[in-house]
């Protein structure tokens, strides 16, 4: 590429109180976002919270009404075009050219990039099973998706914004894709990843931000959000106890005749073993909080936040032309 990398140490994308309002709704409400480079950066959150909101703010298809944010060190709004020859993106629901096969398609989006690696291009279209004769028109919408991803990694960018990119691959493409991921952020790029799927993102990414009404409520990496939620004890007694209360340690405890479920405070791990020794143990399992659990701790029960919109609705009233980001996003 041409364009000079801006220093490491500055973060790839820095949001800081961003506010959007569609009328009487606020889509983001002072979000604060940072995107370290050469991490991936799990970005989480239900329909409606304000996740593509944000991302068509950072890719400069949408002007914030307030806060700052850069991107790669410029502005996404005034420097859009400069910005998006070092950045690729892949929405939820890709839109490709009706007349153009696959194979056109992706190279005409590394060119409106920094380029193509044309080996790295070869190597992507066999992992992913993509046939890049057929015309876009011919495609499903897997494989509609799997044009956008190879375009996105084949690409001479620095910096890869994925909004739930592998919507409607199968599960062996989604592993090729977790595959090919990892081998990006070895190789130093730097990658935002929005995803439904909580097993991609606990999987691949080094820090995670979770999104509500338009707020960054978390953020940090899965130890560090660990270490704030509980851990989830089983243990098989061969002397249950008579009265639960008896182990105060354990929270919300439960027990099915010689099994006891429950969960313990991260740091009352050791006296939450000590109160079951005397309980004879004759087997125990503790379970770490996953993603899915952090996840569910922020959102329990809730519907989607705010009217329709927020988050990669139509009424965000957004098309941007494919040439510009690989499709319309979702």
């Amino acid at each position: 590429m041409n364009v000079t990398p801006a220093p490491a140490s500055q973060p790839a994308i820095q949001a800081r109180g961003l506010v959007k309002k569609f009328g009487s709704f606020t889509a983001l409400d002072g979000l604060d976002l940072t995107v370290a480079r050469g991490e991936v950066h799990g970005f989480l959150g239900p329909n409606g919270a304000g996740k593509s909101t944000t991302i068509r703010v950072l890719l400069g298809l949408m002007r914030a009404d307030g806060g700052t944010v850069e991107l790669l060190g410029g502005d996404p709004w005034r420097d859009v075009v400069r910005l998006h020859r070092r950045l690729a993106y892949v929405p939820g629901d890709v839109v490709l050219w009706p007349g153009l096969t696959g194979g056109e398609a992706i190279d005409l989006l590394g060119n409106l990039r920094g380029g193509l690696n044309e080996t790295r291009r070869a190597e992507l279209i066999e992992r992913f099973e993509l046939d890049p004769t057929k015309r876009g028109r011919q495609y499903s919408k897997g494989n509609r998706q799997k044009v956008a991803i190879v375009a996105a990694l084949a690409s001479d960018v620095e910096l890869l914004v994925l909004d739930e990119p592998t919507s409607g691959l199968d599960p062996l493409m989604e592993a090729v894709f977790q595959e090919e991921i990892a081998r990006e952020k070895a190789a130093g790029r730097t990658v935002l990843l929005s995803s439904h799927i909580l097993s991609e993102v606990e999987a691949l990414a080094d820090r995670v931000s979770i999104i509500r009404r338009g707020r960054i409520v978390q953020t940090g990496t899965l130890a560090d959000l660990r270490r704030q939620t509980r851990i989830t004890i089983t243990a098989n007694l061969d002397r249950p106890p008579t009265d639960l209360s008896d182990l105060p340690v354990i929270h919300d405890a439960r027990l099915e005749g010689t099994r006891l479920t429950g969960s313990v405070d991260p740091d009352q791990i050791n006296a939450a073993m000590a109160a079951l020794v005397p309980h004879q143990m004759s087997a125990l399992t503790v379970s770490p909080a996953s993603l899915e659990n952090l996840f569910l701790r922020q959102y329990g029960d809730d519907s989607p936040d705010g009217p329709g919109g927020g988050a990669g609705t139509a009424s965000d009233g957004v098309v941007p032309h494919p040439a510009a980001a690989g499709g319309t996003p979702s």
